[in-house]
């Protein structure tokens, strides 16, 4: 049938079972916003405050479901707002199809009203970008960019749309989406035996489990894994959830803010099984003290994570989860004792705390609370500073997709957007967003988006009225020149603010009242903030200084 490249767009997302969009519209994609008039009742379209919004709603869609988030700008402008967001989604591998317009075809590269190079631009933040300039060619484009985003590693696509390309016709027939296609096929039963031969003649194993256990739904396969090694588990930023918190091998976060207790295991074991992870330089800190004493074997789907940042005794390419599935047959089942007195002796001398003041609100008890009353019903997602390392540290995350943060990019003002998507995609569950004040400034025009939707939403500030990670930084290492990280001069009423778009607020300074606010919260099923105010001087501990080794670790009081 005859369509145009607008309709044929959108019957290729419904291809891609694709219900849900998030974007912002502008002139090169009225096109698009016209058919999508047509089609509302199979399509729907969340109008995000701003493109960067829109951006992270669908990276936190696409990371709270395993499938692929969403989002479409208009040229220029629209176009560079998503920019962060791919970004962040790239550096976190996760899989989101952006959808952008640009102008048409006879004017491009004549520096039109709102033209960029959207492809140039996105090259290096994507997996792979299109520009289409010939509708015959926009939906095996639209079906590639989908195949590519699941595929392997996931991570994000663009393609760019001209908008006389979105108006011309084309003839248009129904497709079966592909398959992803992963890695597994690499890895030999000669290879997987000889791994398991390096595990069995380990005697101290450590378990690194990263992201890519989350990406490959591989949580139960290892935890098998964990239970034949009888090895402790520490996760990266990004694989937290991907191993329950409460398992008894389970020893917190690993790197610069991770607990005194895997950093000391990494330094002391002799064999270290990296699960999807990709040894980032928050997690390694001194590459050349980073697990001095062990060999390492490094499972991933990417082999060009191999021997990246930390050299590999062995290395296993492909689907974590399948790889999981093959090796555990060949395992046998192993106590360890002495081993696993250790890490007791170590969860006893380092347990997971901080030191209280009688009356005085703290950050960690805001955050305990709060995983105490909803982690077992709700999304937790965060923005990026000392209240997301608080929360890596505090929050009991049992189950994948349950905690969402940028990790590799460090995005501040991700938060709010990630969790309408999540939202969006879990209407029966709360999201709590988890943000200082200095990245609730950078994105509150989402309560908007959250309030305009009804979105069962809440927003918990960390309200230091600093930007607390920076001034840490400032206190520790530069002799506490507080160079512009107060925000004391620029204080905004967040109460008032939350009334003036139509959310629901409460205000705590005292530890009593935080969980009536949090039961309130959650009672209300709306979009409420939480404006919780502690001390200018908290401090994210443990702390690895730059360029020590992760056993180098600063305890709280400086020890």
């Amino acid at each position: 049938m005859q369509l145009t490249g607008a309709e044929i767009l959108l019957e290729c997302l419904i291809e891609q079972n694709v219900d849900t969009i998030f974007g912002y519209p502008g002139g090169s994609v009225l096109p698009i916003y016209d058919a999508l008039y047509k089609y509302k009742d199979k399509i729907n379209h969340y109008l995000t405050s701003h493109e960067q919004g829109a951006a992270h709603a669908a990276d936190g869609y696409a990371r709270s479901t395993g499938k692929v988030g969403v989002c479409l700008a208009t040229s220029g402008p629209g176009a560079t707002n998503l920019v962060t967001g791919i970004a962040t989604a790239y550096m976190d591998s996760s899989p989101i199809v952006a959808i952008t317009g640009n102008v048409p075809v006879p004017m491009l590269g004549k520096d039109s009203f709102q033209e960029v190079d959207t492809t140039g631009i996105t090259m290096p933040i994507t997996k792979h970008n299109f520009i289409v300039k010939d509708v015959a060619e926009l939906a095996d484009t639209i079906r590639q960019a989908f195949h590519i985003a699941k595929s392997g590693r996931p991570g994000p696509v663009l393609v760019d749309i001209p908008k006389d390309v979105a108006t011309f016709e084309c003839n248009y027939s129904m497709k079966t989406p592909i398959a992803p296609q992963n890695e597994s096929s690499r890895t030999t039963p000669q290879e997987l035996n000889k791994a398991a031969w390096l595990i069995h003649e380990a005697k101290r194993p450590l378990i690194y489990a990263g992201g890519g256990v989350i990406a490959a739904d591989a949580t139960d396969v290892l935890t098998e894994f964990a239970s034949l090694l009888g090895a402790p588990v520490c996760t990266s930023a990004m694989g937290i959830g991907g191993y329950p918190a409460s398992a008894e091998a389970n020893v917190g976060m690993i790197g610069m803010h991770g607990t005194a207790v895997a950093n000391t295991l990494a330094t002391e074991c002799d064999f270290l099984i990296a699960i999807g992870a990709r040894f980032s330089d928050r997690v390694i800190s001194n590459a050349q003290r980073f697990a001095p004493d062990a060999k390492v074997l490094h499972i991933d789907i990417d082999p060009a994570e191999i021997n990246k940042n930390i050299m590999t005794a062995y290395s296993l390419v492909g689907d974590v989860k399948k790889i999981l599935s093959l090796l555990n047959p060949l395992l046998q089942k192993q106590e360890r004792g002495e081993w696993h007195a250790r890490v007791t002796e170590l969860k006893q001398k380092y347990p997971t705390d901080y030191r209280k003041a009688e009356g005085l609100l703290k950050p960690q008890y805001v955050i305990q609370r709060l995983s105490s009353l909803a982690a077992d019903k709700a999304i937790f997602v965060t923005e990026v500073g000392q209240h997301q390392m608080w929360s890596c540290q505090y929050l009991q995350i049992e189950k994948p997709r349950r905690f969402l943060t940028s990790g590799g990019l460090g995005t501040m003002g991700f938060g709010l957007g990630a969790a309408i998507g999540a939202a969006v995609a879990n209407p029966d569950t709360p999201v709590i967003n988890i943000a200082g004040d200095g990245c609730f400034r950078m994105n509150h025009i989402e309560i908007a988006t959250a309030v305009e939707y009804e979105l069962p939403l809440i927003e918990v500030i960390i309200n230091n009225h600093n930007l607390g990670m920076v001034r840490q930084w400032q206190t520790m290492f530069y002799d506490k020149r507080y160079s512009q990280t107060s925000l004391r001069g620029k204080t905004t009423d967040f109460i008032k603010l939350a009334d003036a778009y139509g959310a629901a607020a409460f205000n705590v300074t005292k530890p009593e009242e935080v969980d009536d606010a949090i039961l309130k919260a959650l009672a209300l099923k709306k979009p409420v903030i939480i404006n919780c105010e502690i001390g200018d001087d908290e401090k994210v501990f443990p702390m690895v200084p730059p360029g020590a080794g992760i056993d180098q670790y600063i305890l709280e009081g400086g020890e």
